[in-house]
Formats: C-alpha cells, sequence, structure tokens
C-alpha cells in the first residue's frame, strides 16, 4: 500500500474518532417540575369549624318597624305645634326661602300641608297654583312605602334644611312618617275636577253628619265661623265646597286645635261614608243671615272687622240722657236696647236710657222698608250706607224680621228668667261650658280686679245674655243657640240655668 493511502486512511480515523466523541457528550434535558401534590380533604372537624363560623358571624340587622299613631300623625301634618302643646315657631321654615310665589310667613310656614298640600300632591295638585303654590313636590308617592325612609327624609336625610328634630320629638316624626307612609289617600278618587264630591249618598251623609258633627256645626252647618267675620263667613259647607281635600283630611283625623273632634277613621266610617258626609256638607248654606244681622246689632264693626266709627252718630244729638260717645252711639243696641224695646223696656231708665223707640215694630215690616231706615232714605241722619253694604244690610233686615223676638215672653221686668233651669242645664254643658267652664267661671268679663262671670251678667243683664246666647259674640267662635239648632225656650232655659252660676 502506499504511503499516500496510509495517510488518507489515517486522517479517516482520526474524522471517526472526533464525531463518536461529539456524539457521545451528556445533553442537559429541560426540567419538568414534578406533579403538584393532591390536595388533602378537609378533616371533617375542620368543616364543622369552618360552618360554625359562619354561623356566628353578625347578619345585617333588619329594619326596625316603626311603632306609633298614624292618627295623630294626620293632626301634627296639619299643624304640629298645636297638639304637642308647643308655642307656634316665628321665624320662617328654612326651606321657605327657596319659594318665592307663597308670601305667607312664620308658623305658616313649618305646616306639612302648606307645602305638600291637603290633597298631598304638592305641586302636582291643588296648590299647583295659587297663593299657596310654592313648587315643592308632594308626599303621595310615600304612600305605602317604608315608614323608615320618610322619617330619614323628617330627620334632614334627603335635605339638611328639612330637618324637624330640633322642633318636635322623635315620637312625633314617627307618628308623621307612619301618618304619610300608611293613610295617605288619592282623594281623585271621591273628589273631581270641579270639586264636587264623587258620588255620595246625601240620606247616609245626612244621618252621619246629624248624629257626629251637628252638636258642634249645627243641624245646617252655620254655628261656627272659622273665619270669626260676618262679611268672610267660613262654615263648614264654604270649606267643604272651596276645600274638600281639607275638609276630607280634616275628616279623616280630626281638627288639632278641637281634642273633641272625632276622627272618621277612629269611628270606623267606610270611604263610602265619608264621602257621602262630603257630599251632604255641599249642600249646606254657608251662613245664617239671621244671626249674622244680630252679630252686627250688637256691635257691626267688630263683627264685619272694620274699623270703629269716628265721632257720635248723627242723632246721638238729639238725646241728653245718655252720656256715652264714639263708637257706643253706633250700636243698635244702645239706641233699642238688648230687649230691642228701646224706651219702653230695660233702657226706659238708667244710664243707657235715649229715650229712642225700641227695633221690635221691625218685625212687621217689609224687607224694604227697614232698609229704608238703614240707607237714610227713611230719616237722613238714621244712615249707615257708609258701612253696610247691600250684604250687611240683608243680615240686618233678616235678624230684625226674624230673631229680634219678644223678649217680656221669656224674661221678666225683675230680671227673673220663664225658664226650666234643670232641663237648660243640659244645654249648657252640651253648648257653653266647653269655654265659660262648668261653673261658668271659664271667661272673666270684667277688670281683673274686680272680674265679671257668666253668671254675674246673666243676673245684671239677661236681656244681653239671651241676645248673644241665640246670635253668638262679635269676632268670636262662640256658635249662637239658634244655629245649633236651639229654639227660644231651649235659650231661656239654659239662661234660667246660667243665672243659678252667678253671685
Amino acid at each position: 500500500m502506499s504511503k499516500r493511502n496510509v495517510s488518507v486512511l489515517l486522517i479517516l480515523a482520526i474524522l471517526l474518532i472526533l464525531v463518536l466523541a461529539a456524539c457521545s457528550t451528556p445533553v442537559d434535558k429541560p426540567q419538568v417540575p414534578p406533579p403538584a401534590p393532591e390536595q388533602e380533604e378537609a378533616a371533617p372537624a375542620e368543616e364543622e369549624a369552618a360552618a360554625a363560623e359562619e354561623e356566628t358571624a353578625p347578619a345585617e340587622e333588619p329594619t326596625p318597624e316603626l311603632v306609633g299613631d298614624s292618627l295623630r300623625g294626620g293632626l301634627l301634618y296639619d299643624k304640629w305645634w298645636t297638639p304637642l302643646g308647643l308655642d307656634a315657631p316665628e321665624e320662617d321654615h328654612p326651606l321657605w326661602a327657596a319659594q318665592d310665589t307663597n308670601t305667607r310667613s312664620g308658623a305658616d310656614t313649618w305646616r306639612c300641608k302648606e307645602c305638600h298640600g291637603w290633597d298631598y300632591k304638592g305641586v302636582d295638585g291643588a296648590y299647583g297654583d295659587g297663593s299657596h303654590m310654592t313648587g315643592f313636590m308632594g308626599v303621595i308617592q310615600m304612600a305605602g312605602g317604608d315608614a323608615n325612609e320618610v322619617l330619614e327624609a323628617l330627620l334632614g336625610a334627603t335635605n339638611p334644611d328639612h330637618d324637624f328634630s330640633a322642633a318636635m320629638d322623635e315620637q312625633a316624626l314617627v307618628d308623621i312618617a307612619l301618618f304619610i307612609s300608611g293613610e295617605l289617600m288619592d282623594y281623585a278618587e271621591v273628589i273631581d275636577a270641579e270639586k264636587a264630591a264623587i258620588g255620595g249618598d246625601l240620606t247616609v251623609g245626612e244621618e252621619l253628619y246629624q248624629d257626629s258633627c251637628a252638636d258642634c256645626h249645627g243641624p245646617e252647618g252655620a254655628a261656627i265661623d272659622f273665619k270669626a267675620n260676618a262679611l268672610k263667613t267660613e262654615t263648614i259647607s264654604a270649606i267643604a265646597n272651596g276645600n274638600p281635600w281639607e275638609f276630607f283630611h280634616k275628616m279623616r283625623f280630626g281638627q288639632p286645635t278641637e281634642a273633641d273632634m272625632p276622627p272618621a277613621l277612629d269611628a270606623g266610617w267606610s270611604l263610602e261614608e265619608q264621602t257621602a258626609v262630603l257630599a251632604y256638607a255641599q249642600t249646606l248654606p254657608n251662613t245664617n243671615p239671621a244671626t249674622h244681622g244680630g252679630l252686627l246689632y250688637d256691635k257691626f264693626w267688630k263683627a264685619m272687622g272694620m274699623d270703629e266709627p269716628a265721632g257720635d252718630q248723627p242723632l246721638w244729638a238729639t238725646q241728653s240722657t245718655n252720656e256715652r260717645s264714639g263708637a257706643d252711639t253706633w250700636r243698635c243696641k244702645e239706641c233699642h236696647g238688648w230687649d230691642y224695646q228701646g224706651a219702653n223696656g230695660a233702657y226706659s231708665s238708667g244710664s243707657h236710657f235715649t229715650g229712642f223707640v225700641g227695633s221690635i215694630g221691625a218685625a212687621t215690616m217689609s224687607a224694604e222698608e227697614i232698609a229704608s231706615w238703614l240707607d237714610g232714605t227713611a230719616n237722613a241722619d238714621h244712615d249707615f250706607s257708609a258701612y253696610f253694604d247691600e250684604a250687611a244690610t240683608e243680615m240686618m233686615v233678616a235678624f230684625l224680621q226674624t230673631n229680634a223676638v219678644d223678649m217680656p215672653q221669656y224674661i221678666n221686668a225683675d230680671k227673673t228668667v220663664n225658664g226650666d233651669a234643670a232641663r237648660g242645664q243640659e244645654f249648657y254643658q252640651a253648648g257653653c261650658a266647653r269655654c265659660h267652664g262648668d261653673d261658668g267661671k271659664g271667661i272673666a268679663f270684667g277688670d281683673e280686679s274686680d272680674p265679671e262671670y257668666l253668671g254675674d251678667l246673666a243676673l245684671g243683664n239677661p236681656w244681653e245674655t239671651l241676645h248673644k246666647a241665640a246670635n253668638g259674640q262679635p269676632a268670636e267662635h262662640m256658635p249662637g243657640g239658634l244655629n245649633l239648632g236651639w229654639s227660644w225656650q231651649d235659650l231661656a232655659d239654659a239662661l234660667a240655668y246660667i243665672q243659678t252660676l252667678g253671685e
């Protein structure tokens, strides 16, 4: 073999050795993490401990149910300070400055009804226009809701300026919340757009009214004049027709100023019965002209809310025995007497004597004849036309024709009364004792140093007492007995009893 071939074989051998050496070198393999060990099942004891821990974790407490008097809440919605025995607020409610359409001020601005309305609809209801409009929303949308949410709103949660907590106690606020959430109703169900009752059985309404309302408001509804003004009379009929939502609210929940007024809801009246009473009240007259005329006969300027007349009445100069002057000389009673007999009656002597005739004769006159004496046609110096408009004249005519009765049949010249005192006590307790007291000393008419009470007045001037008992007291909420359905003999019996209260 040649040297060249040997050299080639040697080189090939060396290369083979190098290749084999390279193939035999170990290569690092990627490390695969071992599989995670299987989770061991929790021991039974551990499961029980976990469950126990879940059971003992504090659960979210349910909202407490409010407890209170929702009917009382209705009274508070009306005028809350009165039933709570608090002084009326003097400043405006903080939210009042947010509106400028309702010009009321002071205590009125704190009444819930003044913002949210008697129909509970606020700007979307009857208070959507007119002098009571504020633009504030109603509360009707909260009816049937959670009373706690209403309470939060009353505590200022929705608006800090609507926080009443400084004005009344928490129970009062709870009662209002219960009223709003549980007692509100949509009065559109019973009152139409023209303010008339929807349906309502008048026979049922009359029976309920006479049984439950007439003792105070009178059988014709004219006994209580809420305005106490002969020219701006507002009786139960006026409210029923002019503001039936207020009527319905007060009928259902009562009157804040009258603890004795029974709420219809408390009496168990159904909605149909309540509607029937509204319908019946809307048929009643708003005034009794004859008893209003009796107020004018007493002191007409006070009864009509006028300034008292200046100077003496022109006819006063024709007499010289009665030394009074000024406004007193314009009082019908000062010339014609409480017994309507003038110089022929109780004023026939004494400091009140004028010599003028009585007014008793007017009972037989026509309305035109009486009017001629009031407007100066019959006597220029007996002209009251500067004070009496047509309505006032009609009142005086009605009084003189019907209520200026012949008093000697009830009161004797010696001031004793032809009446049954025992029977009169029943009338007194029903219509008078509430203000005058069981003993007649609830109101003092004289000076503090020398007070005169009802019994004393009845003994000293039974004619004045009978006149006021029949017709009422000017500018006062005192109901005239005639408007309560009392007869003149009923009044005489009451007068006989009142005299027993005098000293």
